[in-house]
């Protein structure tokens, strides 16, 4: 379970990200669904590069820093999709 904690923590705070990404830009086409993914996938890959990066000193160590590494993850990966989708519905 300490192995799985962070993981959850980064994967909700990703689809917060992603969905605060996809209110901001209602242009982007984005499903629901895709920003719940993107959100996810962005925000357990921000927490582990934040992580890593870091390591386990500091003010973002811990489970906050694991939420802002996924907040952000998940927000710069939703944006990104819907960029992208957003320019292939256009084409």
């Amino acid at each position: 379970m300490e192995a799985l904690l962070p993981i959850i923590v980064q994967a909700i705070a990703g689809i917060i990200g992603g969905e605060a990404v996809g209110a901001a830009f209602k242009n982007a086409a984005m499903g629901h669904a895709a920003k719940i993914i993107s959100g996810a996938v962005g925000g357990v890959g921000g927490g582990v590069l934040l992580s890593s990066l870091g390591g386990d000193a500091g003010a973002l160590s811990g489970l906050l820093g694991d939420a802002v590494g996924g907040v952000v993850g998940g927000g710069v990966l939703s944006g990104i999709v819907g960029a992208v989708m957003g320019s292939m519905k256009k084409s």
